[in-house]
């Protein structure tokens, strides 16, 4: 039997109008501590994000959510938060905020493949 590791994750959402909490789910972000794994994934769908916001900037979502996924893999390019240790960039990019894009909160699992189940979740939960 696999080792199965203990990991956190968040949804990414999208929430054009803050005042409003309506959101749209968009991606997962994942953080294991043992198999130091941070990472996210999403995806735009702007058919559906526009129809759920006819105001909403897909380019401005778009660019956010990359940077997003920069801090959550520690780029090179991800500024000054992207070169903090995972745990700190897991905690800072799903600290909660008042922006477009937001997190859920956070929840814990166990998991032997850390990638496989942030896929496995974002099928489930976004898709």
């Amino acid at each position: 039997m696999q080792e199965k590791f203990l990991f956190e994750y968040a949804v990414i959402r999208v929430m054009p109008r803050v005042e409003r909490e309506e959101f749209m789910n968009v991606g997962i972000i994942l953080f294991c501590a043992k198999k130091k794994f941070l990472q996210s994934v999403f995806i735009v769908d702007e058919v559906k994000l526009t129809a759920f916001s006819s105001k909403i900037d897909i380019d401005e979502v778009q660019a956010n959510l990359s940077a997003f996924e920069r801090i959550s893999i520690g780029a090179k390019n991800a500024g000054p938060i992207g070169q903090y240790d995972e745990a700190s960039r897991f905690r800072w990019l799903t600290a909660t905020r008042s922006t477009i894009i937001q997190c859920s909160k956070v929840h814990p699992g166990f998991s032997s493949d850390p990638y496989e189940t942030m896929i496995r979740l974002h099928h489930e939960l976004v898709l």
